[in-house]
């Protein structure tokens, strides 16, 4: 090819600084990438007669290239000419906006971390309220030579709310596990003291708190063993076929007969003279339903009746359990899925709730590929509403 002239010299450089970049830190596509935007720049750079011919075009060419080479990557990548962005992704343009090429990368990132990111010839910054008051982003620059160089955004806030939600938890959960245990040492210390000559009738008092304290903390530990499998299993799909009508009617005479008939009215459509058949889980199923029956025995009024009602709207299994008790406060509604979220503390402390019933109903849910909704009226009480999927919908 006639006036080609690559400098070695220079691709010698570039490609022994792609291979000392990972060693360095930078990830191996960014390494990978600024070896090729460098020899990019020294091939567009190279001395030829018919581009010196037609100079105007060769900054079309130069940034068709940049886009070429930053447009395939997932995260956002913006390609710098100076200080200016000279090309953008289509991650970097959704992340930023669609207007920020051309723009002075001071103005398009608007942040101090970053700006001062940017007054060094590269480096690493962690920058957080980029792209909204929580975000966090690892912004990395790269030079590929005196002029270009690369600016790397990855979005580090999904990490970052994993770890505050797993700290989060393990503090909960240590608090929960806490409390039973300090009673229990408590009141079998007293017992054991010689020196203490508790009454028999106190004695008595005292074992009876023991007791009730440790099922409440083997209730506390069964139902974070129950989350953590569910958790685990999240994203495999039963296959189970399951009569969700004949599963409620099953579960609800039983727990009729021990807290009374009259206190668990179960209600089926008419029209279900078939299997209200979904695919599922019968172990976690049988658990959801129970956990729901039992909030409801809990929170809603002692004498009225707890209602689970099996319907089917479309393709979906309805399933509602409904309570007339005091109801719950709508700023409560939203996080009733916690994990440890108590409208009430005390009064679930008392009623021997551990705080994860209804998130566990959540994630037997989410693994159902169903759907849960809890509405509630003061004064009136509360229904939790879960949809399933049929196995087969219904004929019209």
């Amino acid at each position: 090819m006639k006036g080609l002239a690559l400098p070695w010299s220079s691709a010698a450089v570039a490609l022994a600084a792609a291979i000392a970049m990972p060693f360095a830190g930078a990830s191996l596509w960014l390494s990978f990438a600024v070896l090729v935007a460098w020899l990019a720049s020294l091939w567009l750079a190279r001395p030829e007669p018919e581009i010196a011919q037609t100079r105007p075009e060769e900054g079309s060419v130069s940034r068709q290239a940049m886009v070429a080479l930053v447009e395939p990557f997932s995260v956002p990548v913006l390609m710098l000419d100076n200080q200016r962005i000279a090309s953008a992704n289509a991650a970097a343009r959704e992340a930023l906006g669609p207007h920020i090429v051309g723009q002075d990368a001071r103005v398009a990132l608007r942040h101090p971390q970053a700006i001062t990111l940017l007054d060094k010839p590269e480096g690493t910054a962690l920058v957080r309220g980029l792209t909204g008051a929580r975000s966090i982003w690892q912004v990395s620059r790269v030079p590929i030579d005196e002029r270009f160089s690369l600016i790397e955004l990855v979005n580090r806030t999904a990490e970052a709310d994993i770890s505050r939600a797993h700290t989060d938890f393990v503090a909960n959960a240590s608090h929960e596990l806490r409390t039973p245990l300090s009673s229990i040492i408590g009141y079998v210390e007293t017992l054991a003291d010689p020196e203490a000559k508790v009454p028999p009738a106190m004695a008595a008092k005292f074992h009876t708190t023991v007791l009730r304290e440790a099922r409440r903390l083997q209730t506390l530990v069964e139902d974070l063993m129950s989350l953590s499998r569910i958790e685990a299993e999240k994203h495999e799909f039963p296959r189970e076929k399951i009569d969700l009508g004949q599963m409620a009617q099953t579960i609800g005479g039983e727990v009729g007969f021990t807290v009374g008939e009259e206190r668990i009215l179960v209600e089926t459509e008419p029209a279900l003279v078939q299997p209200t058949l979904v695919q599922g889980d019968r172990q976690q199923l049988d658990q959801l339903i129970r956990n729901l029956i039992d909030n409801a025995l809990k929170y809603g009024d002692p004498v009225a009746p707890v209602t689970v009602r099996l319907h089917t709207e479309g393709r979906d299994a309805v399933l509602e359990v409904i309570d007339r008790g005091e109801g719950i406060h709508p700023d409560h509604l939203p996080y009733l899925t916690r994990r440890f979220y108590r409208s009430d503390p005390g009064r679930s402390r008392a009623a021997g709730g551990t705080g994860l019933g209804l998130a566990i109903v959540k994630h037997i849910v989410e693994r159902h590929r169903g759907k849960l909704d809890i509405s509630s009226t003061l004064g009136h009480g509360s229904t939790v509403t879960v949809r399933l999927p049929l196995v087969t919908a219904p004929a019209p």
